[in-house]
């Protein structure tokens, strides 16, 4: 049994979705018991960008007073509406290098990320999505930028493909607590004729809900777990393919689902 509190590090690049960022990781924090801290990084080419020294360093100084004070702001404004401390953080200089010196540093049990906006999925192969789910191990939250998980509220959970490894670990008890029953089931399968496996991940009834593949069947799925009221997809990470099934890409979902996914301990 877990001693400390999970530790959710959430990486955010400061623009207008960010309060809905924090509020889904403020969220998820109430119903694991964890803590939250906010990280940004910002490139230094972004910032200096005049040719003399001393134009250089003031740049650099209003940036720092400039970025501290947003960060504070966000933070400030988001722990007094739900009464959860939070801290905050930034860098300058490279992002992903940055990104993992604050992962060794801070050693967090769930990295919190949004979702990417359209022109972002174009270069997915060079994202920072795709370098925490290649480099992290643990439990990774692509947060919605439009449907915030409700602090204090109950959510309802879902599963793509009979999602398990999520119920394996430590919160699966406590996302469950907080989770409204019955548990639902998103399949996708080659032929509405296949049989399904049965599922076994609770005791209460799981709806199960199936739809069979083609071109555009991500975004059914999308636009059906929106009018479902889904708050949060749980995606297993490098699960071997089943006979049943049809396994998406996982930056396919990523890209195309517009709810918050949870994704699995590698």
């Amino acid at each position: 049994m877990k001693n400390n509190r999970y530790k959710i590090l959430v990486l955010s690049d400061l623009k207008k979705s960010e309060s809905t960022l924090l509020k889904s990781s403020v969220g998820l924090a109430k119903m694991i018991d964890g803590e939250v801290k906010l990280f940004h990084v910002k490139k230094h080419i972004d910032i200096v960008k005049r040719e003399n020294q001393f134009s250089a360093m003031r740049s650099l100084n209003e940036e720092h007073n400039n970025t501290k004070k947003q960060i504070d702001n966000l933070v400030e404004t988001v722990s007094h509406t739900y009464g959860l401390n939070i801290s905050g953080n930034y860098a300058f200089g490279k992002i992903k290098e940055e990104i993992q010196k604050q992962i060794e540093l801070y050693n967090p049990d769930v990295i919190v990320l949004g979702q990417r906006d359209a022109s972002s999925f174009k270069l997915f192969g060079d994202s920072v999505t795709r370098f925490i789910l290649k480099k992290f191990k643990g439990i990774v939250m692509i947060a919605s930028n439009e449907n915030a998980l409700e602090p204090d509220k109950k959510m309802t959970l879902a599963m793509l493909n009979s999602s398990r490894k999520i119920f394996n670990t430590g919160l699966s008890k406590a996302l469950m607590t907080h989770t409204a029953t019955p548990l639902k089931s998103f399949k996708i399968i080659s032929s509405q004729n296949e049989e399904a496996e049965a599922l076994d991940v609770m005791e209460d009834k799981v709806i199960e809900y199936k739809f069979e593949q083609n071109d555009n069947t991500l975004t059914t799925l999308s636009s059906y777990l929106l009018k479902s009221n889904i708050n949060l997809l749980c995606v297993d990470r490098n699960e071997k393919q089943k006979k049943s099934t049809q396994e998406m890409p996982l930056h396919e979902v990523v890209n195309k689902i517009n709810v918050s996914v949870l994704v699995s301990e590698a």
